[in-house]
């Protein structure tokens, strides 16, 4: 499956590639990877390959590498309350900061250069927004849960998948972790593509409608942002008046 699609080459000059642009890390940063068996999860094996690969070639500072790899296994019982704590439902995934920003599929083609830009800057503690988008980030009320749906061979997904992580990124450093951000490989998720349907990518969708297609300006992506998180604080208070008790 993995030729029909995506090119994964794990080669001398990835390597030198990887190992030039993470030389840059200042802080750690952790990845985490859950899997199953071959049998069941046709890219796992590769997407391990990939991030091993960024483990590898990351510096290292104080006697340990800058990019720390831990993987989680569906088919280990001990594993299974990881997978339950950071929402993951689907194999391959790739999460960092404990589920904040997700990858639901490999980050492969095209995607490697959003992800390697999304540590990047999450080592470096800057998200590259600007000032007025970090103050509505803090302010918000509603959860929002980001979906970016993409494809290994789109050049403009990566674009899209980090801006989307770096909401996610900024909102939790502002200490208001509202924001989830997913990046879902079409291809592994088809359903969710055609629950959307998908014509073109990237899509992305907020708190599950379908909500732009292409790659957004920051100052117009922030105002789809807060009109969902008011949405969903509304969506949540007419619960709560229900007689549910909600967690916003």
């Amino acid at each position: 499956m993995s030729g029909k699609y995506y090119e994964l080459e794990i080669n001398e000059s990835f390597m030198t590639e990887l190992k030039e642009t993470l030389a840059y890390m200042v802080n750690p940063v952790r990845i985490d990877v859950f899997v199953d068996s071959d049998e069941r999860c046709e890219t796992c094996n590769d997407t391990i390959s990939l991030v091993k690969a960024v483990e590898e070639t990351s510096p290292v500072k104080d006697g340990k590498k800058m990019v720390e790899l831990r993987i989680f296994k569906r088919s280990q019982q001990r594993d299974l309350e990881e997978f339950k704590k950071q929402g993951v439902e689907r194999v391959p995934s790739v999460t960092l900061l404990d589920g904040i920003i997700k990858y639901s599929g490999i980050p492969a083609g095209e995607e490697i250069r959003g992800f390697i830009e999304t540590i990047m800057r999450i080592s470096e503690n800057d998200s590259g927004l600007e000032e007025e988008t970090k103050k509505e980030l803090k302010a918000l009320k509603g959860k929002v849960h980001i979906e970016t749906v993409v494809t290994p061979p789109c050049p403009y997904c990566p674009y899209a998948a980090l801006l989307a992580n770096m909401f996610a990124y900024e909102a939790y450093k502002q200490g208001n972790p509202k924001i989830i951000s997913e990046t879902v490989e079409a291809y592994e998720n088809m359903d969710i593509a055609e629950k959307y349907g998908v014509m073109s990518v990237p899509a992305i969708a907020l708190n599950g409608v379908m909500s732009f297609v292409g790659v957004p300006y920051e100052e117009d992506f922030i105002e789809y942002i807060k009109d969902a998180s008011e949405n969903k604080l509304k969506e949540m208070t007419l619960k709560d008046e229900g007689g549910e008790k909600t967690q916003l």
